[in-house]
């Protein structure tokens, strides 16, 4: 399992307990795409840089291999896709591994051995903090 940027910022909110206990119960890896965006986000503060920095230190982090890279450039011949989405897909193309992600939007139709995984059954659990209540 290979779990994108989004859930990485949502599971240091302290309402997903439940998305943290997920992610520590299989172990998944992170690309390093995902370390960039996350650390390198312009307005981190210093206590967000500090978790980050310690939930990567305990993650396996994969790097960028000349397959990683030929894998985003199919994906971003096949459909129009940020450098980054094309990366972290390519990743789990890769090092065959799911991507666990919110933004299911971002990577729809990027190959049709690439699999994406919504935790919908967990939806509930971790609602987008963009999304309104009724």
């Amino acid at each position: 399992m290979l779990i994108d940027s989004n859930i990485i910022i949502y599971a240091a909110k302290p309402e997903y307990g439940a998305l943290r206990r997920f992610i520590a119960e299989k172990e998944p890896a992170v690309s390093a795409i995902s370390y960039v965006e996350v650390l390198g986000y312009h307005q981190l503060t210093e206590q967000g840089r500090q978790h980050f920095e310690a939930f990567f230190r305990a993650s396996l982090v994969l790097p960028l291999s000349q397959d990683v890279l030929a894998q985003a450039v199919k994906l971003r011949q096949l459909r129009k896709m940020t450098l980054g989405d094309a990366l972290v897909a390519g990743t789990a193309l890769s090092c065959n591994r799911i991507l666990v992600t919110r933004n299911i939007d971002d990577f729809k139709g990027s190959s049709d051995t690439f699999i994406i995984v919504l935790r919908y059954h967990l939806a509930a659990q971790f609602p987008s903090p963009y999304r309104r209540s009724p």
